[in-house]
């Protein structure tokens, strides 16, 4: 099983960051919540603030959790912890994605999702934990 955390990034306008996945990425194509795996002993929330300053070149203050989703993937188990964020510093630029939207959370199910996000997207479009 992998361990992976992804950050709910929610601007002032309260609308939230997409990820677009890259071809070169697994699963390209499909939105994502941007954040990555846990290294050993590493906490979700420090996960989350080093892979958005990796992939976002941003810096994150990172919320409450949303989510806590278990996903087979045909080829792996995935756990994925969602947490609420917001941009400290920087503006989130497409360093390993393909592109970055803001969009508000009633119009994220006209994204096509990453299987193990979905449970996140559901909740935030049912505006819970908000």
């Amino acid at each position: 099983m992998i361990m992976v955390a992804g950050a709910v990034i929610r601007n002032e306008r309260q609308e939230i960051l997409c990820a677009l996945r890259s071809s070169r990425m697994s699963m390209s194509g499909l939105w994502e919540f941007p954040g990555g795996k846990l290294e050993p002993h590493e906490s979700a929330e420090a996960c989350l603030i080093r892979e958005i300053e990796e992939e976002l070149s941003c810096l994150i203050e990172v919320g409450s959790s949303i989510e806590d989703t278990l996903y087979q993937y045909p080829e792996i188990q995935v756990r994925l912890l969602t947490y609420y964020a917001t941009i400290k510093s920087g503006v989130p630029v497409p360093r390993e994605h393909e592109k970055l939207i803001w969009l508000p959370a009633s119009e994220l199910d006209g994204l096509e999702w990453a299987p193990a996000d979905l449970p996140t997207v559901q909740r935030l479009m049912k505006g819970m934990n908000a």
